[in-house]
């Protein structure tokens, strides 16, 4: 077995052996699996490789001295050792890099990835650098001793950081409080936290003020959210019951979820791969986005064959100002069960496609919401349009909102966000393969038949804009501002609404919708509280900056992200 993985030529890249009783003995390979003899495991070959390793604790884990690698036993009913699996541990220099900056300014991190990502191997990094770069006092928590290796002395690969190893992995909350009381750490590193009470130990850590850097399982910071266990690291999830005035001013149900307390770390990373890593920057605003139904803010770092790292931010979509915020909730799609197709498929397209600037070869841009992107992935590899479909993170590059019915019920704010940028909204009532490959299809087909006809729609709805606008800015010119009189404006649609209140904005001036459907529409109100002096001064100073805030200097387009090309000025 031995020469055959020495022979091989991804020995560097070994990643584990597994010896099964009665089965040819496999190394794993990042290109699969490679079988190292045609003799099955015998009972005389699992003994002989567990007496060259340490002893197995509670855990079933065992290692070799002095170095980092991992051997897992699996046990029949009798308690008989029946297969191993050889992990290979590796310190890798330089793995730590992306996150150079966050380690040095002393934030807390959270790291989380799926199993075999290469979780152990970055903490292990960062506990180096933090002890031989930045001279801290960083104490190991070694639950399985996997970041210090097996044996009393520590593999090198941690530097100076110092390692307590843990004797049964239900005392690592016991051991964790310990290594505070006993030994004054500046820095603690923890592998792998599973329980409530390892949880609450690394909380009541944080509050002591020590910098934590942990990992979890998972694969991403939702998953932690709706852990129970786990739920403490980023600050527990309380269920809050609103009023009915806060109910409807935030737009949702009067039962909510929001987070119980500060998170106790920081700074999230959901690793991606071993090149490719997600920071949120701050872990209690991206949990707090989550909970909302917001797109979170992060960060992507990617490092090249080369070494030279990237830094992408994500475009978040975020209302700051209150008052938009009622706005976008107010005008707000409603999505009606009743409307759904036989397939169980709902498509709300609005009255006019944003996608002009598509063509036919370009690949349909989609914006997955309450759905696993890898659910819609392998929805479009089932449909073998990998080059006509591709998924986006920022809604406002995107052509199609594909969603989960009841995730987006309780958003008013994507239903918003896609309305504003005239994004079609395909929503499907589960989460199986089945709906999503039909959501995905009909998407293609629903881009293919808006494309065809968008340029005589696209004509109509300038029309529309312009018309709409034009009678705005007429109402607030001759009447609102100079007379001091409310003015209701025509009935328009919503998403024609909302470019109305825009431009009313602009001119620092309110309005309210009034009227039921089909004749909604809006009230231009005046200035409330000011005298004729001071509106003779406002009505002068306010509409020039208006207008020089609204129209561009150049070709007079709108300062808005879905407005006409060029708004027409009437002659003095």
């Amino acid at each position: 077995m031995r020469r055959r993985v020495s022979e091989h030529p991804e020995l560097h890249q070994l990643i584990e052996v597994v010896m099964d009783l009665g089965r040819k003995p496999l190394a794993r390979f990042p290109s699969g699996d490679f079988v190292l003899s045609d003799c099955p495991i015998t009972v005389q070959d699992i003994e002989f490789a567990t007496s060259q390793v340490g002893d197995f604790a509670i855990d079933n884990r065992a290692g070799i001295s002095r170095t980092l690698h991992r051997i897992s036993a699996i046990r029949n009913r009798k308690g008989a050792i029946i297969g191993l699996t050889c992990r290979v541990g590796r310190a890798i220099s330089g793995s730590a890099n992306l996150l150079q900056d966050l380690v040095k300014d002393g934030a807390s991190l959270l790291l989380i990835g799926p199993p075999g990502v290469g979780k152990t191997t970055i903490i292990r990094e960062v506990a180096r650098m933090l002890a031989n770069d930045y001279k801290k006092r960083v104490m190991i928590v070694d639950t399985s001793n996997e970041i210090g290796g097996d044996g009393d002395i520590p593999h090198a690969g941690i530097g100076n950081a110092r390692r307590m190893q843990v004797p049964n992995s239900d005392m690592q909350h016991k051991v964790l409080i310990e290594a505070v009381e006993n030994h004054m750490p500046q820095v603690i590193v923890i592998d792998e936290i599973g329980t409530k009470l390892e949880a609450m130990a690394a909380s009541t850590i944080a509050q002591r003020g020590i910098q934590l850097v942990a990992t979890a399982h998972g694969v991403t910071i939702e998953n932690l959210i709706m852990n129970p266990s786990l739920e403490m690291l980023v600050g527990g999830i309380q269920s809050v019951t609103l009023g009915d005035e806060e109910a409807s001013r935030r737009g949702v149900q009067k039962t909510v979820l929001e987070r119980k307390g500060p998170s106790t770390f920081s700074c999230g990373v959901e690793i991606i791969s071993k090149t490719e890593l997600q920071v949120h920057p701050s872990l209690e605003a991206t949990v707090d986005a989550i909970l909302s139904g917001r797109f979170p803010h992060f960060e992507v770092r990617k490092i090249n064959s080369q070494g030279v790292e990237n830094k992408v931010q994500s475009e978040a979509f975020v209302h700051n100002s209150s008052d938009e915020k009622n706005e976008v909730v107010e005008d707000g799609l409603e999505m009606n069960e009743e409307s759904s197709t036989l397939d169980e498929l709902i498509c709300e397209p609005p009255p006019d496609m944003g996608g002009s600037s598509a063509q036919d070869t370009s690949p349909v841009r989609v914006f997955a919401y309450g759905i696993l992107e890898t659910s819609v992935i392998q929805g479009i590899k089932q449909l073998k349009m990998n080059d006509k479909v591709e998924l986006t993170d920022n809604i406002s590059e995107a052509d199609a909102l594909l969603a989960l019915q009841s995730k987006l019920k309780k958003n008013s704010r994507i239903q918003a966000a896609a309305k504003s940028h005239d994004i079609p909204i395909y929503v499907t009532k589960t989460c199986s393969l089945v709906q999503i490959t039909k959501a995905v299809r009909a998407i293609l087909n629903g881009h293919a038949d808006d494309l065809k006809d968008f340029g005589s729609e696209d004509k109509i709805n300038l029309s529309e804009r312009i018309d709409a606008l034009e009678e705005a800015r007429l109402a607030i010119e001759q009447v609102v501002i100079p007379k001091g009189e409310p003015v209701e404006l025509l009935p328009r649609p919503s998403h024609i609404m909302l470019l109305q209140r825009d431009l009313i904005r602009k001119y620092k001036l309110q309005s309210e919708k009034i009227g039921t459907e089909p004749d909604v529409r809006l009230r231009i109100l005046p200035f409330q509280t000011r005298t004729d002096e001071d509106r003779h001064t406002s009505e002068s100073d306010g509409l020039d900056s208006g207008l020089d805030d609204f129209i561009c200097s150049k070709n007079g387009t709108i300062g808005t992200p879905n407005t006409v090309d060029r708004l027409p000025l009437l002659p003095e």
